[in-house]
């Protein structure tokens, strides 16, 4: 299923995107919202796929409606750094021996076409084009016997928006230059597990003001989909309705020679992944 939410910003609804891939269904009547607490609940899920094949789902009239975050009270945001063979080598890192672990708060989180909003005092806003995993049950220590894929309970597209300077010229974390007003637009959709076959064979692209800018695959990633929802639940735990951002292929202006072409306001980034939809933001000051 592709699940998703509409409306205006706090007040959207959840929806379902029919096969067709243009035809949105109303769930309200069957669910509150889209989030952990739906995602981990096995018996509500059927009940939504059992209504939507018998065709008992209301239409929604898609035009002028906001698409917002697939996804509700975002528990957390887990990112995975330099976890592309290609973004490592872009940017001169040497690959990781584990995982990079940093956080986004939640508040980070925006609609897949609202805009973003350039710091003020930035000089270095750069993009990201990412997978995003949706945890599905709650996991903790997940052992080398157990399917880390179990606890999956779907996938996104989202925007790792980035500011360099702040993240790597002003000391401390990387927290800075990660969690800044709308860095996280995800979205359109929440694809459930069951749609995506292997997460490892996903196409990733993104263009600024219509240039390819990345072209990737979720085949260079250092630390697979399994691996890193394993490794993450050894040192904290994660719930439904958490996300995990599991890394960026190359591309990014960061890599680029200089002078490097980082985002300003007006600007307009464009990002998708293969199966999973696609996400369009203009830039503004913030």
């Amino acid at each position: 299923m592709k699940l998703l939410r509409v409306g205006t910003a706090g007040a959207e609804r959840p929806a379902l995107l029919d096969p067709d891939g243009t035809t949105l269904r109303d769930l309200s009547s069957l669910v509150a919202d889209v989030d952990g607490p739906l995602l981990a609940d096995a018996a509500a899920l059927d009940r939504i796929r059992a209504a939507a094949g018998a065709g008992e789902l209301p239409v929604l009239d898609a035009a002028g409606l906001r698409i917002g975050p697939p996804l509700a009270r975002v528990g957390k945001v887990v990112c995975i750094g330099l976890n592309y063979h290609d973004h490592a080598t872009e940017t001169g890192a040497a690959t990781p021996a584990e995982p990079v672990v940093f956080f986004k708060a939640a508040d980070t989180v925006v609609g897949p076409y609202d805009t973003v909003l350039v710091p003020r005092g930035s000089r270095k806003t750069d993009w990201e084009v990412e997978l995003a995993v949706v945890v599905g049950r709650t996991a903790r220590y997940i052992g080398d016997d157990e399917d880390p894929m179990a606890y999956v309970a779907g996938y996104a597209v989202a925007h790792d928006v980035s500011e360099r300077e702040f993240q790597i010229e002003r000391g401390g974390t990387w927290d800075k230059g990660k969690n800044c007003e709308t860095f996280n637009p995800l979205g359109p959709w929440l694809v459930t597990a069951d749609e995506v076959q292997d997460p490892q064979v996903l196409s990733l692209k993104l263009w600024v003001n219509g240039e390819l800018k990345q072209h990737g695959t979720t085949a260079d990633q250092i630390f697979p989909v399994a691996e890193v929802v394993r490794y993450v639940s050894r040192f904290m735990t994660l719930y439904p309705g958490d996300v995990i951002n599991t890394g960026t292929p190359a591309g990014v202006a960061l890599g680029q020679p200089e002078p490097k072409p980082y985002l300003r306001a007006g600007d307009v980034v464009e990002l998708e992944i293969e199966g999973l939809g696609r996400q369009r933001q203009e830039l503004k000051d913030a």
